[in-house]
């Protein structure tokens, strides 16, 4: 399969979403003997649940850019709910008789549903986020971001390697975290900037937020 076109503008794409999703799907298949109850890095839901919620994380986004008229002060009222104590509040569960290949089948899905909504919204669609009104750069850009850092989470638990590509890290980076580092090792900043990593020079993020609004030359 050959790999999706970059942007040569700098902005983040329907491909940079399909992009990322089919690095995350193909480094986590080569943990599907592992144990996938572990711990996922330093968060407090387990591997399956990660992925589940990076899959609803998707859907959701894609769900955001779908109706005719993209709401703009609350989500898309699905019905988000937990199957345990703690765990990850979502619509997208996967069928665990499937397996891991069905789990990475659903996320496959999702990320190919956000791709074919980003690509097909028109760019001055606004719909709500959270962190204020986004573009469909900025769900896409989203969705990369929670795919590249969940996918790190993942692999940490299961014990494997996870280097995303440095320009897919530059662009999100540039997108959403206005206030990061310009230089210096993308991956490294996008971990710092999610709180995930140390930084030289910079204090250890223990909160931290994207900004998805319009690129102000987009604003209208």
């Amino acid at each position: 399969m050959s790999e999706p076109h970059r942007s040569p503008t700098g902005r983040v794409t329907a491909d940079d979403v399909q992009l990322s999703v089919r690095l995350a799907v193909a480094a986590l298949r080569q943990g599907a003997g592992a144990d996938w109850t572990a711990r996922a890095g330093s968060l407090e839901w387990d591997c399956w649940e990660t992925v589940e919620h990076l899959s609803d994380d998707l859907f959701a986004y894609a769900a955001q850019l779908g109706p005719q008229v993209p709401p703009q002060d609350a989500e898309v009222p699905f019905r988000w709910a937990r199957q345990r104590p703690g765990g990850p509040a979502n619509v997208v569960y996967a069928d665990r008789a499937g397996g891991t290949a069905g789990l990475l089948q659903v996320l496959d899905a999702c990320g190919a549903l956000l791709a074919a909504m980003v690509r097909t919204t028109p760019p001055e669609q606004r719909s709500y986020h959270v962190f204020g009104l986004a573009d469909p750069e900025g769900f896409a850009a989203m969705g990369v971001v929670e795919t590249l850092v969940h996918a790190y989470d993942v692999t940490q638990g299961l014990g494997l390697r996870w280097d995303p590509p440095a320009d897919l890290c530059d662009r999100v980076l540039v997108r959403l975290f206005p206030d990061a580092p310009p230089d210096g090792d993308r991956w490294r900043t996008l971990l710092w900037a999610t709180g995930r990593a140390e930084l030289p020079g910079h204090p250890r993020r223990t909160d931290w937020r994207w900004y998805g609004a319009p690129r102000p030359s987009d604003a209208s």
